[in-house]
């Protein structure tokens, strides 16, 4: 008997439990009490999931304390790369004067499980009868980018703050408009668009800032504004191939080879430290790199990574129909981050690879050796360094195998000595801008997504001949005769790769 009112009085508290979850996640008022006690209830859940749960809880009753009628909820949310996390988020939405009017913009904030040390992942949320926007700081799919989130850094940056520029900017430019009455499709569509917007995925008929501008445009954006990107910048000048050229400097203070460029101002060239200044690019090429002193080299690039990961995803979104184009250090590794970090096609991600020292080998057996190839190319493949190899074109056998190897050991000899100077790469970037921005059609050896090339499997990025055009690459050269020691060094640099991309964190 006893046995029996205790196992009744159990379930019954069992259920009392389910059902006071349910109402404190369902709660409309999300007063202070009950953010807290929403995060205790799913206790084993939020303790495990969240590294820093008191953090989260603190910043929480901070954003209630300043909008509490935001909702509260734990939902999945799909990444890019189709990845799904469990993640507390809140709804709501925000007051913005716009031409003498109040409008209640919707929202939605994804609470990253590393909170506070990762900013949120924020959405508009319109309703059925709201279209979006899509302008400097929000996409076609509501996502929302800003300053606040590029800088994000604790404990100076917080939720509130983030909302108080989220609403500051949504008044210089309003982010929604109102749908007619008659636009039946739309709203349908509208409606799709809500139900998949976890996942970035939309495909409503927004209005779109880029249709307004003229597309013949040949703007080019040079992320960083250190030595490599100072040279890329001149290059690129000289050759006259840019309508507009765009440095963005995102270091604190202003070097030398900045302050000239300010003080002797070149034309079309602007200098700014804004990355919307970037928006329509045709071509963005990253330069930036955070180099280390006393740190071992897993960790230096781990820093390029984590500067990388503000941003990649920010400049793509200014310019979505845009080449990147990767110069930082290493760069097989560093292009395989954009083209992750970005969800960009491979073809429209690629390293400068190999581009210099293919040139430099062609000019060196033809001007310098002055050897008889009769047109024949030959290129630097693989990855930059020692574990470089070269490999001829062509079909016919113009010399004998054992000659190209000799000519081609002797080139690399006095390839050796040349040095990688800053406005060398900055020449050979040009060069590549050239090929991509004026439909050139040219092949360079620059880095590639090399799976399925030489019997590789993973994804990893190696210096390939590639035809470029307005698209990026528009086909890799394949060989006609299989070598046995390029496939060997190739696979064996695809490994090491792939070792190292493993221990990243993106």
């Amino acid at each position: 008997m006893f046995i029996f009112i205790g196992l009744l009085l159990l379930l019954t508290f069992v259920k009392l439990r389910a059902l006071y979850t349910v109402s404190v996640q369902l709660n409309v008022d999300c007063n202070c009490s009950v953010i807290y006690r929403f995060i205790l209830i799913p206790c084993s859940f939020f303790s495990f999931q969240y590294k820093f749960r008191d953090l989260t809880v603190e910043e929480l009753k901070n954003v209630n304390m300043f909008f509490p009628h935001f909702r509260y909820s734990m939902d999945t949310y799909v990444f890019k790369d189709s990845s799904q996390k469990d993640l507390l988020n809140f709804t709501g939405t925000v007051p913005v004067m716009y031409q003498g009017n109040t409008y209640n913009i919707p929202i939605r904030l994804w609470i990253l499980d590393s909170h506070p040390f990762a900013p949120p992942i924020c959405f508009l949320k319109p309703t059925a009868n709201m279209g979006i926007s899509v302008g400097k700081h929000v996409d076609a799919q509501g996502r929302i980018y800003l300053p606040y989130l590029q800088n994000w850094s604790h404990p100076k940056s917080v939720v509130v703050g983030l909302i108080k520029e989220m609403i500051a900017k949504f008044q210089e430019e309003l982010p929604l408009y109102s749908l007619s009455s008659s636009d039946e499709a739309r709203q349908v569509d509208l409606l799709a668009y809500i139900a998949k917007i976890t996942e970035g995925i939309s495909d409503i008929n927004s209005k779109n800032w880029a249709n307004h501008e003229n597309k013949t445009v040949k703007k080019i954006t040079v992320v960083g504004g250190g030595e490599l990107g100072v040279a890329c910048t001149l290059a690129i000048s000289a050759k006259g191939i840019a309508d507009r050229l765009v440095l963005l400097d995102l270091s604190e203070e202003t070097k030398g080879g900045m302050m000239d460029l300010e003080i002797f101002n070149l034309p079309n060239v602007e200098i700014s430290k804004d990355l919307s200044a970037s928006a329509h690019s045709k071509v963005v090429i990253f330069t930036v790199n955070s180099l280390g002193s006393s740190q071992s080299y897993l960790d230096v690039v781990q820093r390029n990574v984590d500067m990388f990961r503000a941003l990649v995803p920010a400049l793509g979104h200014y310019s979505q129909h845009s080449v990147l184009l990767v110069a930082s250090q290493p760069v097989e590794i560093m292009t395989y981050v954009t083209w992750k970090l970005s969800a960009f096609p491979a073809n429209r991600v690629i390293g400068i690879g190999c581009n210099l020292d293919s040139q430099r080998l062609q000019y060196i057996i033809t001007n310098v050796l002055k050897a008889e190839t009769s047109g024949k190319p030959v290129w630097v493949i693989g990855e930059q360094g020692e574990d470089k190899v070269t490999k001829w074109g062509g079909q016919e056998e113009v010399m004998s195998h054992n000659s190209q190897v000799q000519l081609s050991s002797r080139a690399m000899e006095l390839l050796k000595v040349k040095g990688q100077r800053s406005w060398s790469v900055g020449l050979s970037v040009a060069d590549l801008v050239d090929s991509l921005i004026n439909d050139r059609k040219k092949v360079h050896s620059v880095s590639t997504l090399a799976k399925g090339y030489y019997d590789i499997n993973s994804e990893v990025f190696l210096s390939l001949p590639c035809i470029l055009g307005t698209s990026g690459v528009s086909e890799v050269i394949k060989s006609t005769v299989q070598e046995d020691r390029v496939t060997e060094k190739l696979q064996s640099s695809a490994s090491s790769l792939r070792d190292l991309q493993q221990q990243l964190k993106l």
